[in-house]
């Protein structure tokens, strides 16, 4: 049976945007997984895989994470469809411009700013909240978080990488959700998992026009440690922070991950100035309420400083 390999009108557009290279080298990819459909790597998901194009092989083209599905549950057998294609590193575009790089002074100052906010939200945490305190994992190495980049097929935005750096997760213990509005800080698999699912579905389900889930949307907190119905994510190509369900709702809540972070620790050191959620304890543990739902073997009680 000889296979058939789709590549969408939206995939086709944004080959377009990453340069002339890139369209050709689809077209070469196209020819290459008729041939053999299995050239990807699997990711863990039925039907889908990923496939890495050497950006020096085609003069204006970048480093390529090409993600496509490959027969049932997806496809009919014998079907292939290119589904998302993501450039690994800025190159030069056939006009001669080169893709927005990240300005270093600006990655600078965002790092700067997330590592001080953290730091004060963490030393807080040491002393009104151990509950809390101990709930949070080592920092990532740079190994695992260049793993985490080759997992999701982007560059992480340098605040994130910073955040991680520091403290990369929490354990699922009492005490855990204590970012603001009882949010958790997610680990690098549940990320890579959560991004993966995600991707899944808008690919299976949604037309470009209408995403439910865009590439570069990466989440950093949730729910609970084992609960994703909800959460935040980072845009990575705007440093905005949205808000997701698991009912597809969406919008913007914060403009850059420094403000999250900064507003966070602005209430644990000031509450008297706190217009939203206030910070309070509860068993040890730092608890934004006051809450809906008391927990009567850990009574909240304000804090006020």
């Amino acid at each position: 049976m000889s296979t058939t390999v789709d590549i969408p009108p939206y995939v086709q557009d944004r080959c377009n945007e990453l340069g002339s290279g890139v369209s050709y080298a689809l077209k070469v990819l196209r020819t290459q997984l008729g041939d053999d459909p299995l050239l990807g790597t699997s990711q863990g998901e039925p039907s889908l895989y990923t496939v890495e194009i050497d950006g020096d092989t085609f003069e204006g083209c970048p480093a390529l994470h090409v993600h496509y599905a490959y027969g049932p549950p997806l496809l009919e057998e014998g079907q292939v469809q290119i589904r998302d294609i993501t450039a690994v590193h800025p190159a030069t575009t056939g006009n001669g411009d080169q893709d927005q790089a990240p300005d270093p002074g600006l990655e600078e100052a965002a790092v700067r700013q997330v590592t001080a906010a953290w730091r004060r939200i963490e030393a807080w945490l040491r002393e009104h909240a151990p509950a809390s305190y101990e709930s949070l994992k080592a920092g990532a190495s740079e190994e695992e978080i260049a793993a985490l980049e080759g997992t999701l097929g982007m560059r992480l935005p340098a605040d994130l990488k910073a955040l991680w750096s520091l403290r990369a997760g929490v354990r699922g213990v009492y005490g855990a959700g204590f970012l603001l509005d009882n949010r958790t800080l997610m680990d690098l698999d549940a990320v890579a998992g959560f991004y993966r699912m995600q991707m899944m579905f808008q690919q299976r389900s949604r037309g470009d026009e209408d995403p439910t889930w865009c590439p570069s949307w990466i989440p950093f907190c949730s729910y609970w440690v084992d609960d994703r119905s909800s959460g935040l994510y980072l845009d990575s190509a705007t440093g905005e922070l949205g808000y997701f369900s698991r009912y597809a709702e969406r919008w913007t809540e914060y403009a850059s991950l420094t403000a999250y972070l900064e507003e966070t620790a602005d209430a644990l050191q000031a509450p008297g100035l706190v217009t939203g959620s206030r910070p309070g304890l509860a068993g040890g543990a730092l608890v934004w309420g006051p809450p809906t739902h008391p927990d009567p073997d850990h009574p909240w009680v304000e804090y006020t400083g």
